[in-house]
């Protein structure tokens, strides 16, 4: 017997419960199985809604007829609020046509240098506004939380009802759970100092969302 199995097997001994094969067998069945609690009905067009909560939650929302079209609005973006030309780039958006835009972009991890940052995102919830990005190679964390302006693609076809709606949609595409996921809901914030809201305390302080796929 390991340390490990003694250490569990007294633990096990010292709570009283020996059914320890069975119980799991339980809880990994509800797992394979979740059953939804009561969800809101949400009225009405899905990006509509996802638009309307990314701005109450302080994100500016523009969009585009088609993914290809993205670069050039993110370089009208960046060009009226005199943010620059230069950003790091998630590998998911890599074959976009970047240069014709006149944009200076490196596909990498954001460092604490960097300014601007542009991502993709898995889904997007349009009871709350809020995008849900995976970690992974390609799609590096450090790129939506890092620079000081954030900018996401979303597409519309990706805009789900409520958070239930884009869990079943990671299981379904992904099967495993990525090491992180990231729910982002407008530029950082914070009320500690004297419950007065501060905007990119802890990460970008501008969120600038691109909805690809719907007639701007």
């Amino acid at each position: 017997m390991s340390a490990r199995e003694e250490i569990l097997g007294r633990v096990r001994a010292g709570v009283g419960k020996d059914d320890f094969a069975a119980r799991r067998a339980r809880a990994e069945a509800l797992l394979a199985a979740p059953v939804r609690g009561p969800q809101p009905v949400l009225d009405g067009d899905l990006v509509q809604r996802f638009r309307a909560k990314a701005e109450s939650l302080a994100s500016s929302v523009d969009s585009v007829s088609a993914s290809g079209d993205a670069p050039q609005a993110v370089a009208r973006y960046l060009a009226a609020g005199g943010l620059g030309r230069e950003a790091v780039l998630t590998g998911d958006l890599a074959t976009l046509d970047w240069a014709a835009s006149g944009l200076d972009v490196v596909v990498r991890p954001a460092v604490d240098a960097d300014k601007v940052g542009i991502s993709g995102c898995f889904c997007a919830i349009a009871e709350t506004g809020t995008l849900l990005l995976l970690s992974g190679a390609a799609t590096p964390a450090t790129v939506s939380l890092l620079p000081e302006t954030h900018i996401a693609l979303v597409p519309v076809a990706r805009i789900v009802a409520t958070m239930e709606d884009a869990f079943a949609l990671l299981r379904a595409e992904r099967g495993s759970v990525p090491r992180a996921l990231n729910f982002i809901s407008g530029p950082s914030r914070t009320g500690d100092i004297e419950q007065t809201i501060v905007l990119g305390a802890h990460g970008p302080c501008r969120v600038h969302l691109i909805l690809t796929g719907e007639n701007s």
